[in-house]
């Protein structure tokens, strides 16, 4: 089995624990915490379906045994004239004498059926491998996506809460100022509200961790949820090095799907080969031992016999009729497959290079200023040069930018696993 190649990560472990407001997280066991590489190792380990299809490996091996067995020769003993009725033998009735017989059958195969078997066989056994091979490229890039996910709620969690402290502390200040006389009464009543209103943001981040969590433990093959599963590292964010047309090439050579279809390609040759010698009809030789008892005294006797059957009929025309239409059918696949293969690469760099223009702009032209015109609108509001309208909507400008952020950062790491599984690199060194 071809080893997986992933991508090792800097080591900045990150966790935020759900919890409500003014409460602190508490800090997750060490032993929960894992990274990318440790998540596709235990799904490769113990997802489900990953386990079911490796079964497939060990049947395409047990129909090579049997495709390399030879037939049985045939054993036949008998006895004839057996005087069990008691009617005696003599010369007058005549009936006997007692005869009896040992026999041995050997069939003789033609037409190179047990090559041809064989044949079959070991490329199924190869197309098994190259199939179990293609469904842990698609675990692989479903696990990352799902570690994504989960750190993509993280943040967003950190970010909802880091907007609800704020708001707190505004809280806190109106009230101050409302015991001062320097603030009405109903402008304490909208900030508590509005701090109300990012609490319930916070409940909404830590479901949609949750659920995170609950999806990435599923394909990692666990059975009940943790409520302590930590993902440790930052969202991957290495630049794309390969062009297109190399990626293009590389899918080509490394995708274990196509190269599974090229594989059946072949097995249907061979198959189309053994129909071929089943229509050639198989020779049977035996040899016979017979004794002979009776009034005279004994005898033994030895015979020959050859038999083989008439194809006159059946000469396995629609067996070999359908490999061929079988064949045809495999060459046509490929080619859908390869035509999807190209589709997939160029979607793939498509979102790449996509998600990098717009995770550029947002660092290079928005973070800052979003981040600037919150912070001087809430030190005007706690000045009172502001209004509450106006410090709400730019924690709100500020809010929808940075969630922006992290949404391009995870769907930039997205692609990258992605790029990594549709052009094969995922499961090829």
């Amino acid at each position: 089995m071809k080893q997986l190649k992933l991508f090792v990560m800097a080591c900045c472990l990150l966790s935020v624990t759900p919890s409500f407001p003014q409460s602190q997280p508490s800090a997750p066991d060490q032993s929960q915490r894992l990274t990318v590489d440790q998540a596709v190792a235990e799904a490769l380990e113990k997802n489900i379906g990953l386990l079911a299809e490796r079964y497939n490996v060990s049947v395409a091996e047990a129909r090579l045994i049997t495709a390399r067995l030879r037939p049985n020769p045939v054993v036949s003993l008998g006895g004839d004239h057996l005087d069990l009725l008691g009617t005696d033998y003599n010369e007058v009735n005549r009936a006997g004498p007692q005869e009896f017989n040992f026999r041995t059958d050997f069939l003789l195969e033609r037409g190179g059926k047990r090559r041809s078997r064989i044949e079959v066989a070991e490329s199924a056994r190869s197309l098994a491998q190259l199939q179990l091979l293609n469904t842990i490229r698609g675990l692989v890039v479903d696990v990352q996506s799902a570690f994504v996910d989960v750190q993509l709620a993280r943040d967003s969690l950190s970010l909802a809460q880091e907007n609800l402290k704020a708001l707190n502390e505004i809280v806190e200040v109106n009230s101050a100022r409302v015991r001062a006389g320097d603030l009405a009464d109903v402008e304490l009543v909208r900030t508590r509200i509005a701090a109300l209103q990012f609490q319930n943001a916070v409940r909404q981040a830590e479901l949609r961790l949750y659920t995170a969590r609950g999806r990435l433990e599923l394909l990692l093959g666990r059975t009940s949820l943790s409520e302590t599963l930590e993902v440790a590292g930052p969202l991957r964010r290495e630049p794309q090095t390969l062009s297109l047309d190399e990626l293009g090439k590389l899918a080509f050579d490394n995708r274990p799907d196509l190269l599974a279809l090229r594989r059946d390609q072949a097995r249907s040759v061979a198959e189309f080969r053994l129909q071929l010698a089943q229509g050639k009809v198989d020779y049977t030789f035996g040899t016979e031992y017979r004794r002979q008892q009776g009034l005279a005294g004994t005898g033994n006797s030895l015979g020959f016999f050859f038999s083989a059957p008439l194809p006159l009929f059946n000469r396995n025309q629609g067996e070999i009729e359908r490999a061929r239409r079988e064949q045809q059918q495999i060459e046509v696949r490929a080619r859908s497959l390869e035509a999807t293969i190209r589709n997939e690469v160029k979607m793939a760099y498509k979102q790449y290079s996509t998600a990098g223009t717009l995770l550029e702009t947002i660092e290079k032209d928005m973070l800052a200023q979003a981040r600037d015109v919150r912070q001087i609108t809430e030190y005007s509001y706690k000045r009172g040069e502001a209004t509450l309208i106006e410090f709400l909507d730019a924690q709100r400008t500020f809010n929808e930018t940075m969630q922006g952020y992290n949404e391009a950062r995870a769907e930039y790491a997205r692609s990258l696993y992605i790029i990594d599984s549709v052009s094969g690199k995922a499961v090829n060194p």
